[in-house]
């Protein structure tokens, strides 16, 4: 169905839409190539929500060398006025011949009416080359559009024994330098990045994202930090409240302090009131909550307690492992808290994705099992 220059032309899309990984945020990545014959006339990306999207930009560098032409582009054409002009319109004014897209666009606005408007324009059009591809590309979009909640990812780093820190609470650092430097990334590419409150008083961390100087990189834009705090015991001298970007203060509807709810509020905070079960945020509410505020993906960078608690409600999508070559020993603090287990088939399983060597530590990325 597809030729070799077909899929040529997509993994360049793909490509192109990757270098909008850290700022198109709540928008979905997206690359665009057209061609005439093999040879490329026009490529194009979408970079920010607002800004003119991939076939947009890509018709503008083909110009006339459009009149004819394929469309090679990782999502569906969007059919709806939104803050721009829909693409498919686009699309069939510039008098292209062919259109190629990867995925479908999962946007209950959009979901196959671009591809109808397209073909009932006399377009020829075809969908799910490097399909797979495509949807990883965007699987926090996919995820809110589909079910209304971001795609969570917990980060955890540990020592070669499973343990995040001495007993004592000491931590800085278990991984090396260059690790720390990775997470910067991933909390670029990030909507949310969300911690529990027992962290903000523990470690008192920035979770800020300070990556200015690599390419490609957000340019600035901070993801919104979120803090679960059940009781409101966030100090309102946290770094994290400091640094610029929003912070968003989640806690328990039954006795707010309302002295310390405006305290906060004078540091740049904005609290909200979620339900509780059992004196603790309810985790579900918690993300159909950063649903509704467009977060794709949740980073999270918390302790043992939330972190397990998101894996025993089996709303973890991906575990991102920093795994560094050292041991602490049994008296150390554990890398999650589960309820413990009289039989191994009770174990939460998980499928290896990617198992990367990250300066002297290993980067390690899960997914839960199927089943599990």
């Amino acid at each position: 169905m597809f030729s070799d220059f077909d899929r040529t032309a997509m993994q360049r899309a793909l490509a192109l839409a990757a270098r909008g990984l850290q700022t198109t945020d709540p928008n979905p990545r997206v690359g665009c190539v057209i061609a005439r014959g093999e040879r490329i006339v026009g490529e194009g990306w979408h970079e920010r929500a607002g800004e003119p999207h991939a076939e947009v930009g890509a018709l503008r560098a083909a110009g006339n060398n459009a009149i004819g032409a394929t469309v090679y582009v990782t999502l569906e054409p969007c059919s709806h006025q939104g803050r721009t002009a829909p693409c498919a319109m686009a699309l069939t004014a510039s008098r292209v011949a062919r259109v190629v897209y990867a995925i479908a666009d999962p946007n209950p606005l959009v979901n196959g009416r671009g591809a109808a408007a397209l073909r009932e324009a006399g377009i020829t059009v075809e969908s799910g080359l490097l399909e797979e591809e495509a949807r990883e590309l965007n699987a926090g979009f996919v995820k809110r559009m589909q079910i209304g909640r971001p795609f969570v990812r917990v980060k955890l780093a540990m020592s070669l024994d499973g343990r995040t820190a001495l007993a004592n609470g000491q931590s800085r650092w278990i991984t090396g330098e260059l690790a720390r430097q990775d997470v910067h990334a991933w909390r670029a590419r990030s909507s949310v990045i969300l911690t529990g409150v027992d962290t903000v008083i523990g470690d008192d961390p920035r979770l800020d994202v300070r990556l200015s100087t690599a390419p490609g990189s957000a340019a600035g834009r901070q993801p919104l930090r979120v803090v679960l705090d059940s009781r409101l015991r966030t100090p309102p001298t946290a770094q994290t409240l400091g640094v610029g970007g929003e912070v968003l203060i989640l806690t328990g509807l039954a006795g707010l302090d309302e002295a310390r709810a405006a305290e906060l509020s004078a540091r740049g905070a904005r609290v909200e009131t979620l339900p509780l079960i059992g004196g603790r945020l309810d985790l579900a509410a918690v993300l159909d909550r950063l649903g509704e505020l467009e977060a794709n993906e949740v980073f999270v960078e918390a302790g043992a307690t939330l972190a397990g608690a998101l894996l025993q409600q089996q709303l973890v999508d991906e575990l991102l492992v920093y795994a560094a070559p050292r041991l602490l020993g049994p008296g150390a603090r554990a890398l999650v808290q589960l309820p413990e287990l009289t039989a191994l088939a009770q174990a939460p399983g998980f499928s290896f994705l990617e198992a990367t060597p990250v300066g002297e530590d290993l980067r390690l990325r899960l997914r839960p099992s199927s089943g599990a």
